[in-house]
């Protein structure tokens, strides 16, 4: 009898282990994403000869021009492709925007001012603000990109620890927080920019003027950064404080106490550390105050045309402005603490920075090829006009228009773990299709926002999942897949209802989600 009231308990586990375990051996079979990207580009030139051979085309409501398919496997589809095989790359939208920035956060990740914040974030919190503040910590921590797993999960344990509560909570607070909470933040991250450049692209098949900026969907981003906090801490404090303290009662422990205080005491800020934030601080305050005072007046050489600020210098460059204040408060706290003395190191970090985004271009060039062909050939616009116009027939709602890109996405997203590679993928589609439809490029992106982050947590083919299984061991040894899962699964599901229904509520009240970005 105790086996038969035990089973129906594991089935809906056993059942979602499976579904995960096959998720596991699709997504391994995926190639990586530059051949991803290729095949991709071979697709559409195959299919772009055949949709031209038949015909294929649609009237644009724009204009009333009829747009047509056009064939790859043409003289002039030739000559686009190896004659402006470099101009594809070279002006790929994200590509010098993500290099911009990028030279300034290498700046500051140099001279240890992203790990500071991050460590300083939590080691000197209340008890009672701990969870909430790790989860803000966690959630924000996408500024210090993969670094921030490194430093939040581990301390994360270790604080909780220390606090006298489990270090396996605290090890999927930070977690969950850094992983389902990747795209919001507080503050503008890389992510802001490299989004930014691939919705741009997208929305330039609809309106070639048309410009998406890396503060567009900050105001959404930074409520959605408090609200999935809240939504962390509550989980953790109501449901999963109960499951670590079982699987600690239960379970075998790893014994890591001495070790734990050591690191812990190594983890916590330095007189010089909390002198160069103190002194980052005053230097943000300083840069803040100095724009606001030289876009207040209305003749200001750095408003727009027509004097307004939607359309000035600071927020068209806002990317090249981001990776100087990167680069200056990341120079004020190397001084204050030591580890950047030299002149001659910014530079250096500078030239570490762009060898670290290696990767990242090589993918670039793929995709940047990929986009090309599929601009050229006009599927993207067809598509976009034909499947705005069977949506629009049906009077589809855009409640529902929003959450069928979500659901879709979140299943991507379990198999493509990459963000850029993801919305690269998805971009040439959405965004057209819902400008078509009266959703703006921004809106698509906030919907991006909330997919693309919250399945992270559940997904096998993460590398950080392996990674914080890792960490789990060091409390309870024989913790396997389905003990980090069963502690996961609740944060992804409800960070995900959580999310959605702020994201609703924001197009319904029709709030901004950026400076200069409507909802609707």
């Amino acid at each position: 009898m105790a086996s038969a009231g035990v089973r129906p308990q594991r089935r809906p586990m056993a059942a979602l282990m499976r579904a995960l375990q096959f998720i596991e051996r699709v997504g391994n079979r995926l190639p990586h994403p530059f051949w991803l990207f290729t095949i991709m580009a071979v697709l559409t030139v195959l299919l772009s000869a055949a949709l031209n051979a038949m015909g294929a085309s649609a009237v644009s409501p724009a204009d009333g021009e009829a747009v047509e398919v056009r064939s790859l496997l043409s003289a002039e589809g030739a000559q686009m492709m190896i004659g402006d095989a470099v101009a594809n790359f070279a002006s790929f939208p994200p590509l010098a925007l993500i290099v911009v920035v990028m030279l300034g956060v290498a700046v500051a990740e140099r001279a240890g001012l992203l790990n500071a914040l991050l460590r300083g974030s939590v080691t000197r919190v209340p008890p009672q603000l701990l969870t909430f503040a790790l989860a803000l910590a966690g959630i924000s921590g996408s500024i210090a990109s993969d670094a921030a797993y490194v430093v939040l999960i581990p301390l994360g344990a270790m604080v909780f620890k220390a606090a006298g509560r489990s270090p396996i909570l605290g090890l999927v607070v930070a977690f969950g927080s850094i992983s389902a909470g990747y795209d919001a933040s507080l503050l503008i991250t890389p992510v802001d920019a490299l989004f930014a450049g691939l919705v741009t692209s997208a929305a330039q098949v609809i309106d070639p003027q048309y410009t998406v900026t890396p503060v567009a969907n900050w105001y959404f981003s930074a409520v959605s950064a408090i609200v999935l906090a809240l939504v962390i801490t509550a989980v953790a404090e109501l449901l999963l404080s109960r499951r670590a303290a079982a699987m600690e009662a239960g379970g075998s422990g790893g014994g890591a106490d001495e070790e734990d205080e050591r690191e812990l005491g190594a983890m916590r800020l330095s007189a010089e550390e909390r002198r160069g934030l103190i002194r980052c601080g005053i230097v943000l305050a300083a840069v803040v105050a100095a724009f606001a005072a030289a876009l207040a007046p209305a003749g200001s050489p750095l408003r727009g045309p027509e004097g307004g600020v939607m359309d000035s210098p600071v927020i068209t460059g806002i990317g090249f402005l981001i990776g100087i204040l990167f680069m200056l408060l990341g120079a004020v706290f190397g001084r204050a603490a030591g580890t950047l003395t030299k002149a001659r190191e910014i530079p250096e970090a500078m030239a570490q920075g762009v060898r670290d985004l290696a990767p990242v271009l090589v993918l670039f060039f793929a995709a940047s090829q990929f986009l090309a062909y599929f601009a050229w050939t006009g599927l993207g616009e067809v598509i976009a006009i034909r499947g705005a116009s069977v949506l629009g027939d049906a009077g589809v709602p855009v409640p529902v228009l929003i959450l069928g890109m979500l659901v879709i996405c979140c299943l991507l997203n379990l198999m493509i773990t990459s963000g850029s590679a993801m919305l690269t993928l998805v971009a040439p589609i959405f965004v057209p299709m819902f400008m078509l439809l009266s959703i703006p490029p921004e809106t698509t992106m906030a919907v991006y926002r909330v997919a693309d982050s919250t399945t992270n947590v559940i997904s096998p083919m993460s590398p950080y999942f392996a990674m914080a299984l890792g960490f789990l061991q060091r409390y309870r040894r024989d913790a396997g897949i389905g003990t980090l899962l069963s502690m996961t699964l609740p944060l992804s599901v409800c960070m995900l209802i959580g999310w959605t229904l702020l994201l609703l509520a924001w197009w319904a009240l029709g709030v901004p989600l950026g400076p200069g970005a409507p909802v609707r």
